[in-house]
């Protein structure tokens, strides 16, 4: 996925009201830029962190700047934007560069499933069962390399567990994939002491067949792109 405009870099005064972030840009301008991402952004949001913005000149937008990624120690990037993975994942299954799923020849998005759900994928494929596939983005890291999940309390994301089991356990293939949008993690664990919840919900469904796989990225300025798959450890921690 390919940024629309060159990126302008600044760094970061806050972020607050959730969506809003004030950037003093490298000109010296002050702006407040949209930022497209709901969570906690816990690691994320300090003031002075080196920042990239995309400028826009649609008259329909009320800002003139999305925020997309964040610069981290040692050269790394973390992507910022939470609804860009769906659209890499998207191009990705096209392709057919996710190697669990490159069977499947028809990709469709937000397909109703289970109770008053919506899947962000439903692959088909001639031959093939049904594979109903969630994505997931990742930005949280706190130790070592590993990458984790949830950064905040999700009970959307514990009721998209229980419908992915329902699926595997009709015969379906279900799948849950963590998209992690930073280059410095190598691994992924999931979160148990911020959403213990979460976490025995996706055990449960693991062990009722849902898979569960997890992708790094590429990040430059110039986008966001799948990258190789990395090793996922759903064991209890400590």
């Amino acid at each position: 996925m390919r940024f629309q405009s060159p990126l302008v870099r600044g760094r970061l005064i806050r972020r607050y009201n959730r969506f809003l972030a004030d950037v003093t840009l490298d000109s010296g301008q002050a702006v407040t830029a949209h930022c497209p991402n709901p969570g906690s952004m816990m690691g994320l949001k300090e003031p002075g962190l080196r920042v990239w913005l995309e400028p826009n000149d649609d008259p329909r937008k009320k800002l003139r700047y999305g925020w997309r990624l964040a610069e981290l120690p040692g050269g790394h990037w973390a992507g910022i934007d939470a609804g860009l993975p769906n659209r890499v994942v998207r191009e990705a299954l096209e392709a057919a560069r996710v190697a669990e799923f490159a069977a499947y020849g028809q990709v469709r998005a937000e397909v109703k499933y289970g109770e008053r759900s919506r899947v962000d994928f439903l692959l088909t494929g001639a031959g093939l069962p049904d594979a109903y596939v969630e994505v997931k983005n990742v930005h949280l890291r706190r130790a070592g390399d590993w990458a984790e999940f949830p950064d905040s309390v999700t009970a959307r994301g514990a009721k998209h567990m229980a419908e992915l089991a329902r699926m595997a356990q009709a015969g379906h293939r279900a799948a849950v994939l963590y998209l992690v949008q930073r280059s410095d993690c190598a691994r992924f664990r999931l979160a148990a002491d911020i959403d213990p919840a979460y976490a025995q919900a996706a055990r449960a469904a693991a062990a009722a067949g849902v898979e569960m796989l997890c992708y790094g990225t590429a990040i430059d300025t110039g986008g966001v792109t799948l990258a190789a798959p990395l090793p996922v450890d759903l064991a209890p921690q400590g």
